[in-house]
């Protein structure tokens, strides 16, 4: 069995090699399991291309013009070959260790949609807790922060009312599919509001979503975050928009 590992990355010079380091250190084949990493660049301007060009055992896809992050993950999921396909950002907020968590369900066939959810255990929780007080009390982009999280559980709950999904993180990046199942949906979204887009067609297809936790260190903006309170609109828009039509 193998599993795809598809890294959808924008200007991520600052931690592209330390992510596809760690990936690349999650041990799978313990269990079986082979993995395949694609890097999908997305018309990054910086030193990220030339970066994975340098590491081996690495699938490079170059996306000549940018055109976000769903747009990148939809070029991951035609060109992947594995049994299961997860998504791994570029960043360094998700750790590549908790993959056997998110594989195992869809690996026992008890789901073939697994999201890792930050919210599920209460030692995460505290954690995201205290992150966003520290940005709360800090000078720099405080209010964008609380505007974040209040609007990642409004699209929870708001993606639960409409889809009766029973999930507490629609807006984790830890998505894992059985590859016939994501490969067979067509995703109409480019950019962040893929997401929601994929959840709703996942449940009109009757399809369980199964939780499980995961660890998550937020990043700042500071440090490259580049979700916005856009594509809260446009994820809250499209959630509404799937439910009227397929």
């Amino acid at each position: 069995m193998k599993l795809s590992i598809v890294i959808p990355a924008y200007n991520e010079e600052a931690t592209i090699a330390q992510l596809i380091e760690l990936v690349k250190k999650v041990d799978l084949e313990q269990h079986g399991i082979e993995k395949e990493i694609l890097v999908i660049d997305d018309g990054s301007k910086d030193k990220t291309v030339e970066l994975v060009k340098g590491i081996s055992g690495v699938k490079l896809i170059v996306r000549e013009k940018n055109g976000g992050k769903g747009a990148a993950v939809k070029t991951g999921i035609e060109r992947a070959t594995g049994d299961i396909i997860i998504i791994q950002d570029a960043d360094l907020e998700y750790d590549p260790q908790d993959y056997y968590k998110c594989i195992k369900p869809i690996i026992e066939g008890r789901a073939k949609v697994v999201y890792g959810s930050r919210f599920l255990s209460e030692e995460q929780r505290s954690a995201n807790r205290f992150f966003l007080k520290s940005k709360l009390q800090q000078g720099k982009h405080p209010q964008a922060y609380n505007l974040a999280y209040v609007g990642g559980r409004f699209l929870t709950l708001l993606a639960n009312l409409l889809y009766w999904a029973n999930i507490t993180d629609e807006a984790t990046c830890y998505k894992t599919f059985d590859a016939k199942l994501i490969k067979s949906i067509k995703i109409n979204g480019n950019r962040f509001e893929w997401e929601p887009e994929i959840l709703a067609k996942v449940r009109k297809r009757r399809e369980n979503i199964l939780e499980v936790p995961i660890s998550y260190y937020p990043r700042t903006y500071e440090e490259g975050k580049k979700i916005n309170w856009k594509d809260g609109i446009q994820a809250i828009w499209t959630l509404i928009k799937y439910r009227i039509i397929n």
